[in-house]
C-alpha cells in the first residue's frame, strides 16, 4: 500500500504551485502517493499538470493587493482577521482530511494551516526572513512561530554564501529543523533554437498582474521584435492570438512553458522566488518589475541588480526602451543540485 502525501501549496500568484511540480513527481518516482490540495488558479494549475491525481479544494485566503505600492502594507494588514479566519478553517479541514483519506503524510508550501500533529509535517519556505520594512522584525517572528508548528523546513534553495535568496532564506542566526533542499523547477534547459526576441511572463495576485499587463501590451505592441507574451491566467482552454509581432497565451502548461524558455532570448517578468529559481534553472538573462510594494520581490530585484545579474524597474518608470539593459548584465547561473528525496522523505516512514 503506497502512502499517501498530501501537498498543499499557497493560492498566491502561481510560484508556490509550479515550485511543488517537481516534488508532486519525486514522490511519485519514490513511491508515494501524492494528493493534492489547494483553491484558486494554483488548484487549477495542478490539476491541470496532475490529472490523474486527487485534488482537493482548501479555504481560500483570497488576498488582494493594493493599487498603489505605498498601500501594499496596509491594505494586507486590514486583511489579517479574514486571513486568519480562513487559517483555522484550513486547520480544520485537514485534520477532516487526514481522518477521512488516511494520509500518512503533509508537505505545505506556505499554507499555514496545513500541519498535523497526527501525521508528520513539512514546510516550505524560502522566506525565514519575512521582509515588511520597519515591521520586518514582527512579520518574520510570526512567521517563524508559524513554522515551528511543523517537523521540519524545507528552504528551496542552497546554504552556501553565493546563492539565489539572499537574507530572504539565510538569516544571521542559525534556525533548528531547517534543510535547504536546493532551487526547485519545473523548467529543462534544453538547446534549441531562438524564436523569440522577448518572453513575457506575468503571474501573481490581482489587480497588480492585470496592471502589468496593460503597461506592458501598451508598451511592447508597436515593437519590432519577436515577443512571446504568456498571461498567467489558467482558464478551462487555453487561447493564443497573435497582434502585429506579439503572440499571447492566456496560460502554458509545463511542457510548453519549458520549450518557450528555451526559445527566448531573455524574459521580462515579476522578481518573485520561483521564477528566479527558473531563470537560473536555465541561465537566463532577464528584466524585472517586481510587484510594486511587495518588499520581497523589490529585495530580490535589488540583489541581483546589484549583483549585474538583472536589470529592473518600477511598474510605473517601465518603457520599452529600458530592455537594452539587458545587453550589460550577464544573467543567471545554474545552482541546481539533485535533492536527496529519499532522505527528504524518510520523515514519512516514521510516525
Amino acid at each position: 500500500m503506497k502512502k499517501k502525501i498530501l501537498i498543499a501549496p499557497l493560492n498566491w500568484g502561481l510560484g508556490h504551485a509550479t515550485r511543488c511540480i517537481p516534488i508532486i513527481k519525486a514522490l511519485e518516482e519514490n513511491g508515494f502517493e501524492p494528493i493534492i490540495a489547494s483553491d484558486g488558479v494554483a488548484l487549477a494549475l495542478l490539476k491541470k499538470e496532475f490529472p490523474k491525481l486527487l485534488s482537493i479544494e482548501l479555504p481560500a485566503y483570497n488576498i488582494q493587493y493594493a493599487e498603489k505600492g505605498k498601500n501594499f502594507k496596509w491594505k494586507l494588514a486590514l486583511q489579517m482577521p479574514k486571513m486568519m479566519l480562513a487559517i483555522k478553517k484550513e486547520k480544520s479541514k485537514i485534520n477532516r482530511i487526514i481522518e477521512n483519506y488516511e494520509i500518512d503524510g503533509v508537505i505545505s508550501d506556505n499554507r499555514l494551516g496545513v500541519y498535523s500533529s497526527k501525521v508528520p509535517s513539512v514546510f516550505i519556505t524560502h522566506q525565514l526572513n519575512v521582509l515588511s520594512g520597519k515591521t520586518s522584525w514582527l512579520t518574520t517572528k510570526l512567521h517563524l512561530r508559524y513554522i515551528s508548528k511543523f517537523d521540519t523546513c524545507w528552504v528551496p534553495d542552497v546554504s552556501s554564501v553565493e546563492n539565489l535568496s539572499g537574507k530572504l532564506g539565510h538569516p544571521e542566526k542559525k534556525l533548528n529543523k531547517i534543510s535547504y533542499i536546493g532551487p526547485l523547477s519545473r523548467i529543462e534547459k534544453k538547446s534549441l533554437p531562438v524564436k523569440y526576441d522577448i518572453m513575457v511572463l506575468l503571474s501573481g495576485p490581482e489587480p497588480q498582474r492585470t496592471l502589468l499587463e496593460k503597461k506592458l501590451t501598451k508598451e511592447l505592441e508597436n515593437s519590432s521584435k519577436e515577443i512571446l507574451f504568456v498571461k498567467g491566467i489558467v482558464e478551462s482552454q487555453q487561447q493564443i492570438e497573435k497582434v502585429n509581432s506579439i503572440t499571447y497565451y492566456n496560460f502554458m502548461n509545463s511542457e510548453q512553458l519549458s520549450t518557450a524558455f528555451n526559445e527566448s532570448e531573455f524574459v521580462v517578468c515579476r522578481s518573485g522566488y520561483t521564477t528566479v529559481m527558473d531563470l537560473a534553472k536555465l541561465e537566463k538573462k532577464a528584466f524585472f518589475i517586481p510587484t510594486p510594494g511587495q518588499y520581497e520581490q523589490e529585495y530580490l530585484a535589488k540583489k541581483f541588480k546589484s549583483e549585474i545579474v538583472a536589470p529592473s524597474c518600477k511598474q510605473e518608470k517601465f518603457k520599452a526602451s529600458k530592455l537594452e539593459k539587458i545587453h550589460f548584465y550577464k544573467g543567471f547561473k545554474d545552482f541546481s543540485v539533485d535533492p536527496n528525496w529519499n532522505e527528504l522523505f524518510r520523515l514519512f516512514q516514521g510516525k
